[in-house]
């Protein structure tokens, strides 16, 4: 049964860091109300200030903020607003954080690091939000990380329906895996769409830079499907691009929840086989994914959200949200 003032979308409110504003318009659309007014302002020496335009006293109250670029901002504004939301006497406050940055420092893999990713996840509770909604992070046990309910979407379903839509059209398919920690995933998307599957033994040199080597399977002659949470500096997914090539694949079409696109992403993505990149906007892209807009593909998971909300506004179940699903990343 719902709580006293939780039956449909009464009471719910929605609201909108500076930069998922795009993104969080969608999720209202597909909920049928109207975006929270608030409003984050920047005094001269970078200091953040948010300030609600209207009354939440008692409401269920939802923030959307990916802590991309610029990742501190981002996440110092995440944090305000909890604040200003909880003085303001909301009854509950969650994060809305379609992508979960520093996700990638969840553990010490040498001497002398921070598990950064623990850090945020306590500055988080610390700040008093009530309940966390991610889609795909980079790494599952990050949710063992908050001391507070946590639900972690898949963006499966939507990639789902568009690469049912266009099956045919892919041909003889093989699903690859750019790296041995994908492979739960790929064998997941082979599974729903019908393809071989095959895995890609993948040395990191450096943050940046990658060696790709051997392909366990056989991608001759068929088309290339290649999963991954997130897309970076490119140097995976380009690497293994030009390596299935080599081996005989026909096309190669790059899939990623998060367009985290940096440093040379774009240049090495444009001068890539990679015929067409599919992404959602879990992270807005803007104009800096010119240089690949003629192969870009961009997903929109605000329905996704926007069911995940409601149904935990109504507190009904999140996990009913999915049929076939493709696993997560180990």
């Amino acid at each position: 049964m719902a709580q006293p003032g939780f039956n449909g979308n009464d009471g719910l409110k929605i609201f909108a860091g500076r930069h998922s504003r795009a993104l969080t318009e969608r999720l209202c659309e597909h909920i049928g109300i109207p975006i929270g007014e608030a409003r984050t302002l920047e005094f001269p020496d970078g200091e953040l200030l948010v300030r609600l335009e209207e009354d939440v006293r008692g409401r269920d109250c939802y923030v959307v903020i990916s802590t991309c670029s610029p990742v501190n901002e981002n996440l110092v504004e995440l944090l305000i607003f909890i604040d200003c939301l909880k003085r303001a006497s909301a009854r509950r406050v969650t994060i809305v954080t379609p992508y979960f940055g520093y996700a990638r420092q969840d553990r010490k893999d040498k001497g002398r690091v921070p598990i950064t990713a623990k850090l945020v996840a306590n500055l988080i509770t610390a700040a008093r939000a009530d309940r966390v909604l991610a889609i795909d992070l980079h790494a599952a046990q990050i949710q063992g990380f908050f001391d507070l309910p946590f639900d972690h979407l898949s963006a499966t379903p939507v990639f789902h329906r568009y690469f049912t839509s266009i099956r045919d059209e892919l041909g003889d398919l093989c699903l690859v895996s750019p790296d041995v920690g994908n492979v739960k995933v790929a064998e997941g998307f082979a599974n729903m769409l019908g393809g071989d599957l095959a895995i890609i033994n993948k040395r990191r040199i450096s943050g940046s830079a990658v060696v790709t080597e051997h392909i366990i399977g056989t991608v001759k002659d068929k088309t290339v499907l290649m999963f991954d949470d997130m897309i970076s500096t490119a140097g995976t997914v380009t690497e293994a691009a030009r390596l299935v090539m080599d081996h005989g694949a026909r096309d190669v079409i790059a899939a990623a929840t998060h367009p985290v696109l940096c440093g040379s992403a774009m240049e090495r993505l444009a001068g890539s086989p990679i015929s067409r990149l599919v992404v959602t906007n879990t992270i807005p892209l803007g104009e800096r994914a010119a240089p690949i807009r003629d192969r870009l593909v961009e997903l929109c998971v605000g329905g996704l959200l926007g069911e995940a909300i409601h149904r935990i506004h109504n507190n009904q179940s999140v996990s009913a949200l999915f049929g076939p699903a493709a696993g997560v990343k180990r």
